[in-house]
């Protein structure tokens, strides 16, 4: 007889999303939730405690004390893989230099559940920033499962569209409670209604849709293209501004932003016909740009913009809409600026240092020169090469020059 609970969440990740979002729906929605992570200090604080405080900032702040947890390290690796087989639903929220060690732990759990005979098929809530969440993390868990588990019977792998806005907190802030986390209130997780096995959990704030692919690209589309534009324009034309609001408190930035967002928007509806209608769009777009000026989450430019292999990869925020509106001959003017802007993002944290690897980006474009980069590491079509070269050209010539910015 194995220890099945009917209201346990094993969360992997108790990094900002997993404290602040995931961890608090379910803990308010009566779970238990277990913290699995590979940070010691803060699963040896989450046990002891059981409990912390997430401390919303909007208007007016408040804090939410989130209950009924506890931590497992992932040094425990027998503990961990029995949590898992013993759970009710998982959840993923570790990044992508996580996902491999979790798929690890996860594959594992699942053939000791199936070993111990619990039939429950046990749901997986991808609570990741990653496209085509569920198709890649099935394609690892088959790597590592035995031939004949059946996977497609067993576990449901739920992708979901992460809107939650977590800052980074300074050093002062966080004083002595390494669990203090910061979040706007914005509390609305949307998940793929019908990857679900098992029935749909209770929980307030829980957005299940029957089109995730089209959610997912949503936030991809609007929500993260939107802050990216704000950052790396706001960061171009005002390099000693720190906080998103500041930079969002000069229309120039607000307009341009709205601007880029709404190019966006009409690529994400030719994309998904039926899906969202312009008023929808709008009308996020507008609570976007709000929440982007929150003054209280005190969200910074360096957040926002910074790892740009990623953000201005061939898969990210900027590139994707930027190529499938080439494709579908619809403007793409301000997405091409906006990819532009962000080759000069020079953003610093609290102690004056770039993010690792944001360098990088100097060095590639320095050896291999802006075609090159946009082609190789960009991944941006043919044609948008073109109107990025173009704009390269402009400003290179306009009074607000790449010397002037960096200086």
């Amino acid at each position: 007889m194995n220890s099945y609970s009917k209201h346990k969440l094993v969360l992997f990740g108790a990094g900002k999303i997993g404290r602040s979002f995931i961890g608090q729906l379910f803990s308010r929605g009566n779970y238990e939730v277990v913290f699995i992570d590979i940070d010691k200090n803060i699963i040896n604080e989450i046990s002891r405690r059981g409990s912390y405080n997430v401390l919303i900032k909007g208007d007016p702040e408040e804090i939410i004390n989130v209950r009924n947890i506890r931590g497992v390290w992932t040094g425990d690796q027998e503990l961990v893989t029995q949590e898992i087989a013993d759970a009710s639903i998982l959840a993923i929220s570790v990044g992508l230099k996580g996902l491999e060690m979790a798929i690890q732990f996860i594959a594992r759990g699942l053939l000791r559940r199936y070993e111990d005979n619990n039939e429950e098929p046990l749901d997986i809530i991808i609570a990741e920033n990653l496209r085509n969440a569920s198709s890649t993390l099935e394609k690892e868990l088959k790597k590592i499962l035995p031939n004949g588990y059946p996977l497609s019977r067993q576990v449901g792998l739920v992708e979901t569209s992460i809107g939650k806005m977590v800052p980074l907190m300074k050093i002062e802030d966080m004083g002595d409670d390494i669990l203090n986390v910061y979040a706007e209130p914005y509390n609305v997780l949307i998940l793929d209604k019908i990857a679900f096995k098992n029935k749909l959990p209770e929980i307030e704030g829980l957005a299940p849709k029957d089109n995730i692919k089209a959610w997912v690209d949503r936030k991809l589309f609007i929500h993260n293209l939107g802050h990216a534009c704000a950052a790396y324009f706001g960061a171009y034309r005002y390099p000693a501004l720190k906080y998103m609001y500041e930079i969002l408190s000069h229309a120039e930035v607000v307009n341009f932003t709205r601007e880029a967002m709404s190019q966006s928007a009409k690529i994400l509806q030719a994309l998904y016909p039926g899906e969202f209608t312009s008023p929808e769009l709008l009308d996020h777009i507008n609570d976007l740009i709000a929440r982007f000026q929150n003054r209280s989450l005190e969200d910074t430019v360096f957040r926002v913009g910074s790892d740009l292999l990623r953000k201005l990869g061939p898969n990210d925020r900027l590139v994707v809409p930027l190529n499938a509106g080439i494709r579908l001959n619809l403007p793409v003017d301000r997405i091409a600026e906006a990819l532009y802007f962000g080759t000069y993002f020079r953003a610093t944290d609290e102690n004056g240092q770039m993010y690792e690897g944001d360098e990088q980006i100097i060095k590639l474009i320095q050896q291999d020169g802006e075609r090159a980069f946009l082609e190789n590491s960009c991944g941006v079509s043919l044609p948008g090469v073109e109107i990025i070269l173009k704009i390269f050209e402009e400003h290179n010539s306009s009074p607000y020059t790449p010397d002037d910015i960096v200086k």
